[in-house]
């Protein structure tokens, strides 16, 4: 029961937002009580935290997927664009914006894990790339990585970038393409133009 609740309350925290979603909600949608609910999870934050650990999870091991089986280290990145896109619904309710603000312990402790993880792939991707040609040997991959994992979290604010002007999607989409010109080698370059023009 408690995988079902955690599943069924990530549809409706990813769909409409952690701060909106009650748990009255989730248990109408269910069709359970909310006691039912409370059985296993005492609070609704620590539903919360259970939904986040839980698509932080999900989307880590598709991206290893990705990774294990794309060799190209640009539509890689594209690859898992879509792939956590697609998961995170768009990100039309801002989950990360709305962890951020309503539940700032869960995000810092979230980002960390994020950090780390991305931090590998991301300098996996870029000594891939480099390997291939792709992108300039000349880079400095733990700076690259870092630059690009701050910058990713940067799209996701909701001041900075308000949602009535970007979509996440576009956001997403400028930002990969500002990441790879900056670091692409003629090679790289004329690969990102044939992806783009699609």
């Amino acid at each position: 029961m408690k995988s079902i609740i955690v599943d069924k309350a990530t549809e409706l925290f990813l769909n409409l937002g952690f701060k909106s979603v009650t748990m009255d909600e989730i248990a109408t949608a269910m069709g359970i009580s909310k006691k039912t609910i409370y059985t296993h999870f005492a609070t609704k934050s620590l539903l919360v935290e259970e939904v986040a650990y839980n698509a932080f999870h999900t989307i880590s091991q598709g991206i290893f997927e990705i990774q294990a089986h794309e060799e190209n280290p640009i539509l890689e990145m594209y690859e898992v664009k879509r792939f956590v896109m697609t998961f995170l619904k768009d990100e039309k309710s801002s989950p990360q914006y709305q962890l951020q603000k309503f539940y700032p312990k869960i995000f810092r402790d979230l980002k960390q894990k994020q950090f780390g993880f991305m931090q590998s792939c991301i300098k996996e991707n870029l000594r891939k790339g480099i390997e291939q040609h792709l992108f300039r040997a000349s880079i400095d991959i733990d700076f690259i990585a870092r630059i690009y994992f701050h910058g990713m979290m940067a799209t996701k604010d909701r001041d900075l970038f308000p949602l009535q002007q970007f979509s996440m999607n576009e956001l997403t989409d400028y930002y990969l393409e500002y990441h790879l010109r900056g670091i692409a080698t003629e090679k790289g370059l004329k690969q990102l133009d044939q992806l783009t023009q699609k």
